[in-house]
């Protein structure tokens, strides 16, 4: 077995998700610069809890989860979002995870969705219940490439309550990172025009606001 490893590992040697440098899944520079902190951001009066600020290197690092399944780096988008939700004020609540629902493209494209694969892997791990109850009830573009007012435009009025789902707890928005909001933003309009209680949301990564 171990000799077959170091074959393969000759064959198809290791690079970091982040920098694409030969050795580790993610070299010492790459995880100092994905160093899980907190952060307190707003989306109109929607509080946003992130953990990374949104950087090249970790753009690769979503990149890798996102578009080519690196399980790696699926960890290490759990592994902030754990941590903020341990640094958020949640305690006293009875809080459920909603994550934010793939395009059908995007699904079709990655072999699942992303946000809620993720998200069903940490309420495993936390014991906090997901609530997977938006989906898109017409088609969105990428939202990346487009301007604040594009990305406004885009997901407006696209997301709407699942039939017969109806979760009755303080609702948790999950995303992997928040830019202009737009995303979080009819994420919780869609929650709230069906009388859930959304208090607010957690992200992986924050990013400088686009105009």
């Amino acid at each position: 077995m171990r000799l077959i490893q170091e074959l393969s590992q000759l064959i198809f040697p290791t690079r970091c998700f982040g920098c694409n440098r030969i050795g580790l899944a993610i070299c010492s520079d790459c995880r100092s610069e994905w160093h899980p902190h907190y952060y307190l951001t707003h989306v109109s009066s929607l509080k946003v809890h992130s953990a990374v600020i949104y950087s090249p290197t970790a753009r690769k690092i979503l990149l890798a989860a996102k578009e080519n399944g690196i399980n790696g780096a699926d960890h290490l988008i759990m592994d902030s979002i754990i941590h903020v939700l341990s640094k958020a004020n949640f305690m006293g609540l009875n809080i459920a995870l909603v994550p934010i629902p793939s395009s059908a493209v995007s699904q079709r494209r990655r072999g699942r969705s992303f946000v809620v694969d993720i998200v069903e892997r940490i309420s495993q791990q936390t014991s906090l219940p997901m609530s997977n109850s938006l989906h898109l009830i017409r088609p969105v573009r990428d939202q990346s490439g487009l301007r604040a007012m594009q990305r406004s435009l885009n997901v407006e009025g696209a997301m709407h309550l699942k039939s017969g789902v109806i979760p009755r707890a303080d609702l948790v928005l999950i995303d992997d990172v928040v830019t202009t909001g737009a995303t979080l933003r009819e994420a919780a309009r869609a929650l709230t025009a069906a009388g859930c209680h959304v208090i607010g949301s957690v992200t992986a990564c924050v990013a400088q606001p686009l105009r």
